[in-house]
């Protein structure tokens, strides 16, 4: 059975990410139970040339909503990159997860050989077909931002385990 580009991207991002969302409820409580100040692990970086925890869900959020409306051509929501408390990154992940679920499989089906372009940081524009735009590009990035995020707090004393990552 061949598998579909709506099977292959949108449920498995909302996948992700709503895992995502209780690791951070995870960490918020954790630092509550241990009168940590929630704000040292939003910024918290597994080293200092890398992203803080709160980069890693924007940037997981980012690319989960662009694969889902460039492959289904329409305009990709802004989110303001603002967020700056556990709750507003939990939120945000919801957001996307809330976005991603009014995709139908029809939207995105289909979708392999469409031509995409993805704007590059430092300028120039990297072309893909739609399939290669999925298993290369958005289904590593996702999963890189949402295991760096889960690294950092586990780094950081939370009580988390692979399970959390992968859902039960």
């Amino acid at each position: 059975m061949k598998m579909s580009m709506y099977q292959a991207s949108v449920p498995v991002f909302v996948r992700a990410l709503n895992n995502l969302a209780a690791i951070l409820a995870k960490a918020e409580a954790h630092a509550k139970a241990e009168k940590i100040d929630p704000a040292v692990l939003v910024q918290a970086r597994l080293y200092p040339d890398m992203l803080p925890l709160s980069k890693q869900i924007q940037i997981a959020s980012d690319n989960a909503k662009g694969l889902a409306s460039r492959l289904a051509g329409v305009e990709i929501p802004k989110f303001e990159d603002n967020e700056s408390t556990l709750p507003e990154l939990i939120a945000r992940l919801r957001k996307t997860v809330d976005y991603l679920q009014t995709f139908k499989p029809e939207q995105i089906d289909g979708s392999e050989d469409k031509a995409i372009e993805l704007p590059m940081h430092g300028g120039g524009v990297l072309k893909l077909q739609g399939a290669a735009y999925l298993s290369q590009r958005a289904l590593p990035n996702v999963f890189f931002h949402c295991a760096t995020a889960y690294a950092i707090l586990r780094h950081n004393g939370i009580k988390i385990g692979k399970d959390d990552f992968l859902g039960k």
